[in-house]
C-alpha cells in the first residue's frame, strides 16, 4: 500500500495509519481509493482481525477532501461537456468504498486529530465511532457547497441520519465547520480527547466492543433524530422552508444547494444503500455542471497556487520581513500593522501626529481583545502589542527590511514621505504602497531605485479582507517582487499580480460596477429596482450600497484627479455628472448620513426618497433582467480591457482578484471564467447590442473579437482543435 500503512496488534485490532506521498494534507486520490479498498477487504475477510482504527500519520490533520486535482481528471475524461450519467459509476466509487467499510462485519473507530474536513469527514462518518483529539485549531465539517459542490461520499445521508435534517442541512448549506466540542454536543463525534490520545482511546473502544459492527441505520426500527418523511410536520417543515430560504440566500444562482436538498429529501426516508445511489445521482448532476468546475478552479487550485508563490519569481531568495515600516496609522495602516504583528513581524507604526499612531495601535489592541477566548490568550495578546511601535520619529524606522505606505491618496504627499524614509533606509530598501489608484510608476520616482518600488494594495478592513493586490511599475524588479510576496505569505493573504495603470484591476474593473449603478439612476432607473438586480446578480451588495460605503466624495476625488491628470485624454463617463450632482448636494455617502440611502440614528437604512426629485423616474422601467446584464457586462469588458492592455498577465490573477477583492459573483468563478462557460462570442455579440443601445464603453476589444472568430478562450488561449 502507498497510502497507507496496516499494523495489526497482539489484540487483533488492526491500524490503519493513512499518510498520502506527496501532500502536505491527506487527500483522497485513485493510491487511497485502492489502498482502502483492500484494507476493506482484509477487515472483513480476515477472521484474526477483530475491528480497525483509522488514523492520521501527518501532524497537519486527519484528511481533507477529494483530491482536486484527480477530480478535475475524472471530469476531463468524461469530456467538454460531461454528461451526468457519464461521471455517475466514477463518482459512486466512493460512496461504495465507505458502505463497504461500515457493512464489514467488525467495529471501526476513527481517531481524528486534526483537521477532518469534506471526503476525509465522510470517511469518519462512515466509523461506527468517532473520537476527536481536543485542540482549538481542529475543525471538523463538510464544506462542499463553498466550491460549489455538496458532499458526495455519503455526508449528505450519514449527517442528518446522526444530528437530524434541521441542523445538519444548516450546516450543510453553509459549509459550516464544527468545533470538537460542539460536535460532542450535537453527537457527531462521540468523544473528545485529551490531545494525541485519540488513536489509544478508539483502540481501547475497538476492543471492549467486539460486537459493535452496526451502524445506527442499518438497525432494524431506526428513526432518525427529529423525524423525516412526508408524513412527519418538522420534516415537512423544514424541507418547505429550507427550499424558499436557500433560493434567497443564493438569488437562484447556486445549483449546488438545491441538489443538496434534493438529495436528502429524497434518500433520508430509505435504506443506507439506495439513499447513496439517490446522493450520488445528484452529485453527477453538479459535477458535470460548468459551475462547479469554475469554482473549484479559481475557489480552491487557483487560490492555493497564488498562495503558494505561483507569481512569486524563482531565482530570488526567500525574503521574509522581520521589521515593517508601516506609514499612515488610519484603518488601512492600522489594519495592516495588525495582521503583520500577529504574523510575528515587528511593526513601527508611523504618522505625523504621535496621537494618531497611538490611535493606530489602539485599533491593534481592539481587534487582538475581540480574538479572546477564540485562540487568542491574554498572553499572547500582549505579545502581539508589544511589536507595535508608535512614532512620530523617521529614525524610528532604521533596520526595517520593507516598507508600506499608506497616508493621503495625494502624489505630491506620498513622495515628500518616501523620500524621508529613504534618507533613513536607503534605496535598496523594498518600499511598498498602498495607494488603490494612483500609478506606481508614477510615485516610483520619488525613490532612487525604482525597481524596488512596488503597489501593495490592501483591502479595507484589512484583518477580514482576504487578497492582496501586488502592483508592478514599469521598473518594479524582481526582489521586490518577491519581497511582497513573501510578505504576503506571512499574513496570510492571498495575491494577485497585476501591471501599473490607473485604478490597476481591482479598482479599476470595480469601480465600473459602480458607475454603471449611477448611470441607471441617471436614466431614471428606480433605484430599488437598480439594487435588487445587483444584488440578483450574485454581488454581495447592489452599486448603490457599495457606492455609500466607500464614499461617493471618494469616487468624486478619483475622478476630478484622474481628469486633472490625464487632460484632453480623460475619456468622461455618464456617471460623471451623476457623482458631481449627489456631491453638490452634500449627499458623500454613508460617513455623512445621506447618500443613495438615508441612515436615520437607530434606525434603518433605506434608498432616500430625494432621489427622485433629484433624478426624475422614468416613465417606462426595464426589466430587472436587463438591468443585471448592464451590471454585468460592464464589469466584463473592463476586465477583459485589462487583459488586453496587459494589466492582467493571466486570467486566473483575473478572477481571483474580482471574486476576492470587490465580491464578483462567485458561483460563477470569476469574470473570465464566466465569459469562457457562455462563449466568447457570445459575450460579443452581448457587448456589440449594449454598445449601439448605450454607448462606446461596451465595445468589445480587439482580443475579444479575435478569440470569439478562432475559438480560442482565456483559459484556452488556442483552439482545442489548433491544441491537438
Amino acid at each position: 500500500m502507498q497510502t497507507i500503512a496496516f499494523d495489526i496488534d497482539a489484540d487483533g485490532i488492526a491500524t490503519l495509519t493513512i499518510d498520502v506521498p506527496g501532500q502536505t494534507m491527506n487527500v483522497i486520490g485513485p493510491d487511497f481509493i485502492a489502498d482502502m479498498d483492500a484494507a476493506i477487504t482484509r477487515i472483513a475477510s480476515e477472521e484474526g482481525i477483530k475491528g480497525a482504527v483509522i488514523a492520521s500519520g501527518k501532524d497537519s490533520g486527519f484528511m481533507a477532501g477529494m483530491d482536486l486535482k484527480f477530480f478535475g481528471s475524472m471530469l476531463a475524461k468524461a469530456g467538454d461537456a460531461p454528461a451526468p450519467a457519464a461521471l455517475y459509476d466514477d463518482l459512486f466509487v466512493l460512496n461504495a468504498l465507505f458502505r463497504r467499510l461500515e457493512t464489514s462485519g467488525k467495529p471501526v473507530a476513527c481517531a481524528v486529530e486534526g483537521t477532518c474536513v469534506g471526503g476525509g469527514f465522510e470517511l469518519a462518518l462512515a466509523c461506527h465511532r468517532r473520537f476527536v483529539g481536543d485542540s482549538s485549531k481542529t475543525q471538523l465539517g463538510l464544506p462542499e457547497i463553498l466550491i460549489g459542490l455538496f458532499p458526495g461520499g455519503g455526508g449528505s445521508q450519514r449527517l442528518p441520519r446522526i444530528m437530524g435534517v434541521q441542523a445538519a442541512l444548516m450546516y450543510m448549506l453553509q459549509g459550516k465547520l464544527f468545533r470538537p466540542a460542539e460536535a460532542a454536543m450535537l453527537k457527531v463525534v462521540d468523544a473528545v480527547v485529551p490531545q494525541g490520545t485519540a488513536v489509544e482511546a478508539a483502540r481501547d473502544w475497538v476492543k471492549a466492543n467486539p460486537n459493535a459492527n452496526t451502524q445506527p441505520w442499518d438497525v432494524k426500527g431506526y428513526k432518525v433524530p427529529g423525524g423525516a418523511g412526508g408524513f412527519n410536520p418538522a420534516f415537512v417543515q423544514t424541507m418547505a422552508g429550507a427550499l424558499p430560504m436557500t433560493l434567497k440566500q443564493t438569488q437562484r444562482n447556486m445549483h449546488a444547494p438545491i441538489a443538496l436538498l434534493s438529495a436528502v429529501y429524497e434518500g433520508i426516508t430509505l435504506p443506507m444503500d439506495r439513499a447513496i445511489q439517490i446522493e450520488s445521482k445528484y452529485f453527477a448532476r453538479v459535477a458535470a455542471d460548468p459551475q462547479a468546475s469554475n469554482m473549484i478552479r479559481t475557489l480552491f487550485v487557483n487560490k492555493q497556487a497564488a498562495e503558494r508563490g505561483a507569481r512569486r519569481p524563482k531565482d530570488q531568495p526567500k525574503a521574509p520581513t522581520r521589521k515593517l515600516a508601516m506609514l499612515g496609522a488610519g484603518m488601512m495602516g492600522a489594519g495592516i500593522a495588525t495582521v503583520a504583528a500577529q504574523a510575528g513581524i515587528e511593526v513601527v507604526l508611523f504618522d505625523r501626529d504621535l496621537a494618531y499612531a497611538q490611535k493606530g495601535k489602539a485599533h491593534v489592541e481592539a481587534v487582538l481583545k475581540k480574538r479572546l477566548g477564540k485562540g487568542m490568550t491574554p498572553e499572547k495578546l500582549a505579545e502581539t502589542l508589544a511589536r507595535v511601535t508608535p512614532t512620530t520619529d523617521y529614525a524610528d524606522l532604521a533596520r526595517a527590511d520593507f516598507v508600506i505606505e499608506a497616508v493621503f491618496e495625494d502624489v505630491s504627499i506620498k513622495a515628500e514621505v518616501t523620500k524621508k524614509v529613504e534618507e533613513v533606509l536607503g534605496a535598496d530598501t523594498i518600499f511598498g504602497s498602498n495607494t488603490s489608484t494612483l500609478p506606481i510608476t508614477k510615485l516610483a520616482q520619488a525613490w532612487t531605485k525604482p525597481e524596488n518600488f512596488i503597489g501593495v494594495h490592501f483591502f479595507s478592513p484589512v484583518e477580514k479582507m482576504p487578497l492582496v493586490e501586488i502592483i508592478l511599475g514599469e521598473k518594479t524588479g524582481p526582489a521586490a517582487i518577491a519581497k511582497a510576496l513573501d510578505f504576503v505569505a506571512q499574513i496570510k493573504k492571498t495575491p494577485i499580480v497585476v501591471h501599473d495603470s490607473r485604478g490597476f484591476y481591482t479598482s479599476r474593473s470595480f469601480g465600473t460596477y459602480v458607475q454603471e449603478g449611477a448611470e441607471l439612476v441617471g436614466q431614471g432607473v428606480n433605484p430599488a429596482l437598480i439594487e435588487n438586480a445587483g444584488k440578483q446578480l450574485g454581488m454581495p451588495t447592489g452599486p448603490l450600497a457599495v457606492s455609500d460605503e466607500v464614499s461617493i466624495e471618494l469616487g468624486w476625488k478619483i475622478m476630478s484627479a484622474a481628469k486633472k491628470e490625464l487632460g484632453d485624454a480623460y475619456v468622461p463617463q455618464g456617471s460623471d455628472d451623476i457623482m458631481v450632482k449627489m456631491v453638490e448636494a452634500g449627499r458623500l455617502g454613508r460617513k455623512n448620513g445621506k447618500g443613495w440611502y438615508d441612515y436615520p440614528e437607530g434606525a434603518k437604512k433605506h434608498l432616500s426618497p430625494v432621489l427622485g426629485e433629484m433624478f426624475p423616474r422614468a416613465a417606462e422601467q426595464p426589466a430587472v433582467e436587463a438591468v443585471k446584464e448592464r451590471l454585468l457586462y460592464r464589469q466584463l469588458i473592463e476586465c477583459a480591457r485589462c487583459f488586453e492592455e496587459g494589466v492582467l498577465e493571466t486570467p486566473e490573477d483575473g478572477d481571483i482578484g474580482a471574486i476576492f477583492g470587490w465580491g464578483f459573483a462567485p458561483y460563477t468563478g470569476g469574470p473570465f471564467s464566466h465569459m469562457d462557460t457562455v462563449g466568447i462570442a457570445h459575450v460579443v455579440a452581448v457587448l456589440d447590442r449594449l454598445a449601439a443601445a448605450h454607448g462606446p464603453r461596451f465595445a468589445p476589444t480587439a482580443q475579444l473579437r479575435e478569440m470569439a472568430a478562432s475559438g480560442a478562450t482565456f483559459y484556452r488561449p488556442v483552439p482545442a482543435k489548433a491544441a491537438a
